[in-house]
């Protein structure tokens, strides 16, 4: 067992190495002059505070070698969205919390699988895949709280490599992957964007409407950002008031992306309309029939789908055949023919 381990202060490395058993082979740097130069290992663990901007910095520049590292464990001390989504944007594999005990440590540092070896290399890609979704995600987040420039060409090559994984491990590997190691609104973008890609693909759509429906599920609850975090992961129902602060978010979204020359009208519009129904119940604007997008009619099906199959904290992981169900039982609010065909990637593919 050979673990490699980098952290910000000698006395987190040695602390660190003071946990790992005797028959682990184990070598170490400090983050500061890390160069992970020559070194032949099975996991690299990563102790650092990712809230300090030049311990980030120095894990970018360290990035190129750190991705070619088969495990990649951070160790983070707050369990909050920022911290653990800025760990997978800097290339983690696996993220852990808070105390870790030793035993937990060797577990997610090997974890050696008992499936054959092509579903682990499936699962480090399909993992990859997400890590480069959170990576924009958490880009675009920030950028529409500070007001500057989003980057829709991340989120356009992140949605390209979620589609290759899609395409060569399947739809239930990438649900079972984000559902396990992304949490809240991240993992729900995630979801989105995976089952919207199975939907795509299911029905055929042309190589540009795929584009434009893969970046609208990536970009459509950007205007959460605005949203604060005690709302957005209540572990409850929300109030009235949440409720109506929560449903600001599609205009919030479009008024964050409408002066991007890298956006395009479809998707711009089902940013701001991925809430409405046919039957004009929905938010914001009360759309019906016709004033609703192809676009919006698929991306507002994934969109149900995947926040009733994702972790919420009062609440256990719906099942597939569940949550079509419901779907299925939005007559009237939902293309029924497009429900019909939605059959196949809810419960089949």
């Amino acid at each position: 067992m050979r673990l490699h381990v980098i952290g910000d202060t000698v006395d987190r490395l040695s602390a660190l190495r003071a946990t790992l058993p005797p028959q682990c082979s184990v070598s170490s740097e400090l983050l500061a002059a890390a160069t992970l130069r020559n070194v032949e290992i099975d996991s690299v663990i990563v102790a650092a505070d990712l809230r300090n901007p030049e311990n980030i910095l120095a894990l970018k520049q360290l990035s190129a070698r750190l991705n070619k590292m088969r495990r990649r464990l951070f160790l983070v001390e707050q369990d909050t969205r920022l911290s653990i989504a800025q760990a997978y944007a800097l290339g983690a594999t696996q993220v852990l919390c808070g105390a870790v005990s030793p035993a937990q440590l060797l577990a997610e540092s090997f974890d050696a699988p008992s499936s054959p070896a092509g579903a682990d290399q499936a699962s480090l890609g399909t993992r990859a895949a997400a890590a480069a979704g959170v990576a924009s995600i958490t880009s675009m987040f920030r950028a529409v709280l500070s007001g500057t420039a989003i980057d829709l060409e991340g989120a356009k090559d992140a949605g390209r490599k979620i589609a290759d994984s899609v395409v060569e491990h399947g739809l239930s590997d990438w649900l079972d992957s984000v559902r396990r190691h992304h949490e809240g609104t991240y993992q729900h973008c995630l979801l989105v964007t995976g089952v919207a890609i199975d939907f795509g693909m299911s029905l055929g759509l042309r190589q540009a409407d795929m584009e434009r429906l893969t970046t609208a599920a990536m970009v459509h609850d950007i205007g959460k950002a605005v949203v604060p975090l005690a709302i957005l992961d209540k572990p409850g129902r929300l109030d009235a008031d949440e409720r109506a602060l929560i449903e600001t978010h599609p205009v919030a979204g479009y008024e964050a992306l409408k002066g991007n020359a890298a956006i395009s009208e479809q998707v711009l519009d089902a940013v701001r309309h991925h809430h409405e129904y046919l039957d004009g119940s929905g938010y914001p604007d009360g759309l019906c029939g016709n004033s609703i997008t192809d676009i919006v009619r698929l991306l507002t099906i994934c969109d149900i789908f995947a926040a009733l199959i994702e972790h919420r904290p009062y609440r256990p992981i719906m099942s597939r055949q569940d949550a079509y169900d419901i779907v299925k039982s939005m007559d009237g609010k939902l293309e029924k023919p497009l429900v019909s065909a939605f059959r196949t990637v809810a419960l089949k593919r």
